[in-house]
């Protein structure tokens, strides 16, 4: 599909949703957590969303079923590839030539007659009922070891086999055996049923999304590596698999977005608090600092909780966004607890966390109560690890030259790093 059609069926689509869901653009994008100049460039066909979470929950807003958002999908993934700028070429990391280690060279061993094999292999069949003649003498070995050796290789044989049947599959073997198997969160996505101190999930879901990039361009990574052979910064999309394939830690901040939702259309969810867990500090990682843009800035401001990983205490404040799009700007409110969450009615919070001084590990910890049960469930980087932020102050700067298509410091580029 060429390029123009892919974004006009694209924004046809959300422009019907629109309709369908009768609210204006500022109404909706109050619903959105986005400005209602940024919804109309949606649905306008002059911008395509860098992720589908939001047209996801604009999608189930305006009422749609299942079906309806998978199509809607795929139309965004279409629209979104013919966006999509062609990757830089990567530069071949030149790894240092070794030396070939000597190794020494394994003794030949003779291969053994068939007789001794038949000799070896006595023991087991013989354990096993198949042997109705005792096996033939070796040369080596007294009668007295011979017998020694065989009646124990045997005895090993049967309890091996008495152990494999007791922990086959199917067969309970004690209490243990009746135990629900242990739950792991999902590799590609943070998610958390519950606290182990609760007996059931509580009664709705979350996404934790902690490669958000401030204004869908701008942040800072760690890496424990030099220059030479460092490709391109990615598109923030593939942010993730960049970040994991360099081992990057978060530079100075870490915005974190959450998605929630409840199981029901009916039970509300109220979410009471958001505390943070500080669970690990030590000096900044004395890694070289990269920059994933030249510089850049919106329009919009989100809202936000604000964390100051320093303080002995870090606490998530809520702040005010702002949207200077229009001709006098608008203040948009700050998310206040409790905040009520449905099936029908989802919410995202966006956390922002910064450091100067330490290289902090830490986890979000979000409180709610519904129909008479009450928990909290503990928001982390995925596979139950922690976030992990890291002061940058006084590391190398390097930013990325896309004409000369290589990677500069931050004297070069006139930044002060």
């Amino acid at each position: 599909m060429p390029e123009d059609a892919a974004v006009e069926e694209f924004s046809a689509r959300l422009r019907a949703l629109k309709a369908r869901g009768g609210r204006s653009y500022e109404a909706l994008g109050r619903r959105l957590n986005v400005s209602a100049s940024t919804l109309h460039r949606y649905c306008s066909g002059a911008t395509v969303p860098e992720r589908f979470a939001v047209i996801d929950r604009m999608a189930r807003l305006c009422g749609t079923d299942e079906d309806e958002r998978r199509n809607l999908e795929e139309l965004w993934t279409r629209a979104d590839h013919s966006r999509r700028p062609r990757p830089q070429e990567r530069e071949p990391e030149q790894e240092p030539e070794r030396e070939p280690e000597s190794q020494p060279e394994p003794e030949s061993q003779p291969e053994p007659e068939p007789e001794e094999q038949e000799r070896e292999r006595a023991p087991e069949l013989a354990a096993l009922g198949t042997l109705t003649t005792a096996p033939a003498p070796r040369r080596s070995l007294s009668r007295s070891w011979r017998g020694a050796l065989v009646a124990g290789a045997g005895a090993a044989v049967v309890a091996l086999a008495v152990v494999l049947v007791l922990v086959r599959p199917g067969l309970p073997t004690g209490p243990e055996a009746t135990a629900p198997p242990a739950s792991t969160a999902p590799p590609t996505s943070t998610t958390s049923p519950s606290t182990p101190a609760e007996s059931s999930p509580p009664p709705f879901t979350w996404t934790a999304d902690s490669q958000v990039w401030q204004d869908g361009c701008g942040h800072v990574y760690l890496v424990d590596r030099g220059l030479r052979g460092f490709g391109p910064p990615p598109p923030p999309g593939d942010a993730a698999v960049w970040a994991g394939a360099n081992r990057a830690v978060h530079g100075g901040e870490t915005l974190v977005r959450i998605s929630l939702q409840g199981r029901s259309p009916s039970s509300a969810v109220v979410l009471q608090a958001l505390h943070v867990r500080v669970v690990g500090r030590a000096e900044p990682l004395p890694w070289s600092a990269y920059r994933m843009d030249n510089g850049c800035g919106g329009a919009v401001t989100p809202r936000h909780f604000a964390v100051d990983l320093d303080r002995p205490r870090p606490l998530a404040r809520p702040v005010d966004g702002y949207d200077a799009s229009g001709a006098e700007g608008r203040t948009i409110p700050a998310v206040s607890f409790p905040y009520t969450v449905t099936s029908a009615d989802p919410e995202e919070l966006l956390v922002t966390a910064r450091t100067a001084g330490c290289d902090c590990r830490w986890y979000l910890e979000l409180v709610w109560s519904s129909e008479g049960r009450s928990g909290t469930v503990r928001i982390g980087d995925g596979e139950g690890k922690p976030f992990r932020t890291s002061g940058m102050k006084g590391r190398p700067v390097h930013e990325y030259d896309p004409v000369g298509r290589r990677w500069i410091t931050g004297a070069d580029s006139g930044q002060s790093g």
